[in-house]
């Protein structure tokens, strides 16, 4: 087998402990390896980097445990050839693990060229994601929240929710907040309407009047005020994210052209891929990377399954969202191919490769630094137009119409 890296180390990484293997090959082509066993402290970490300059390293292979290995990346990244590797990719025989053996087996696949990196974005992006993640997450828990209340004044048989749209709009807010401080009268409650809704102030009354405890005022008091807390963490994080975002300006404004992409969901794209698509041959290996491609499985000349793979389940969930999105636009390629893959495949199916459809339109906007150019929504039928034609004929004859076609004259 080919040698790649004569001198190079793999890296066993845990929460305490680092397990560190230097392996080199002697002008005879011997294989030689000693190993040593650091802390993750500061301290150590740094002392793991001297020892590995000293011994000649260049190159560092580690496993990609939980958080584990970010202080370790970010301590030896400026200094050696770092690969972060997924562990799934380099399992050991069950059996026969052990901490030594897994860094030298990381060392012994790092030499022959074995070993296959994933992506780490730089730290600006690193950063990035650190604020978009975060920001996910309470905009998730804040809809948790949001249920809570609902089923606290269904419990209450208050039926606001069936007149309100928003239940927590400025309107939804009032009349929760009335009736925690002890207001009843369900004509008062509706007065509280705002806007538009003041045209339904005969059906809120009825919505408003049910039997409402202490017990649902102490629970609505603790509930409003958690998601009026997860409000104000999210306008921080958006505040902080505006600013990170600055130097991205330009691959933001570029993406939010896309029909179902919006600036919450450019900012998620930056913050995962980066605006530098060179980490990226092509289109299908960040779809693949992404999860948002049919996997393999095929045996013995039969594919088995077409599966996607597993990928960034933060960038499949935005391009998800985006790609439903896209399919509610009008005169659109991408609601035109989603209303296409729905009726043969199914509404999920058709968003994954929508979804699939806009990762490839970003890529290519990314790297060429280009605008969206709409197709139209009629594109798949312009592209075979005979086709479609024997297609309507054929569905015509099958409801008993004769068809005789006559090319249109062209107008003068």
């Amino acid at each position: 087998m080919d040698i790649l890296h004569r001198c190079c180390a793999g890296l066993d990484i845990h929460k305490k402990t680092v397990v560190a293997c230097v392996r080199r090959i002697d002008a005879a082509g011997h294989a030689h390896q000693e190993i040593r066993t650091f802390g993750t402290m500061t301290c150590d970490l740094l002392a793991l980097s001297d020892w590995l300059a000293e011994q000649g390293v260049e190159h560092v292979a580690l496993e990609s445990t939980g958080a584990y290995w970010k202080p370790v990346f970010n301590i030896l990244e400026g200094r050696f050839g770092v690969m972060l590797v997924n562990a799934r990719h380099i399992k050991q025989v069950p059996g026969r693990k052990t901490d030594v053996r897994d860094c030298a087996w990381i060392a012994q696949l790092l030499q022959h060229g074995l070993l296959r990196a994933s992506f780490v974005p730089p730290p600006p992006i690193r950063e990035l994601r650190d604020l978009t993640r975060p920001r996910a997450q309470l905009v998730a828990e804040k809809a948790t929240a949001a249920n809570r209340v609902q089923k606290v004044l269904e419990d209450a048989n208050i039926k606001l929710a069936s007149v309100a749209t928003d239940v927590l709009g400025v309107s939804g807010r009032d009349m929760p907040g009335a009736l925690i401080a002890g207001e009843d009268d369900a004509a008062k409650l509706a007065d509280k309407a705002r806007k538009r809704l003041r045209n339904k102030i005969p059906a809120l009354q009825t919505a408003l009047r049910g039997r409402v405890t202490e017990h649902h005022r102490f629970q609505l008091r603790l509930l409003l005020g958690h998601v009026t807390h997860l409000e104000g963490l999210i306008g921080r994080l958006g505040g902080r994210i505006e600013a990170v975002m600055a130097p991205f300006a330009e691959a933001v404004e570029r993406l939010t052209t896309i029909p179902g992409v919006e600036q919450r969901a450019a900012e998620v794209v930056i913050a995962e891929i980066g605006p530098d698509m060179s980490q990226f041959p092509t289109a299908g290996h960040l779809a693949s990377w992404a999860g948002m491609c049919p996997g393999n499985d095929e045996s013995a000349g039969k594919r088995k399954s077409g599966k996607t793979t597993k990928g960034s389940r933060w960038l499949r969930q935005i391009l998800t969202q985006a790609a439903w999105a896209a399919s509610h636009t009008k005169g659109t390629y991408l609601a035109a191919q989603y209303r296409r893959l729905a009726a043969r495949r199914g509404k999920k199916r058709a968003l994954v490769a929508v979804g699939h459809t806009l990762l490839v339109i970003l890529y290519h906007l990314l790297k060429d630094h280009t605008t969206y150019a709409e197709l139209g929504g009629d594109f798949l039928e312009r592209l075979e137009p005979d086709q479609l034609t024997r297609h309507l004929v054929k569905r015509l004859e099958k409801l008993g119409h004769n068809v005789i076609l006559q090319p249109k004259e062209d107008a003068a």
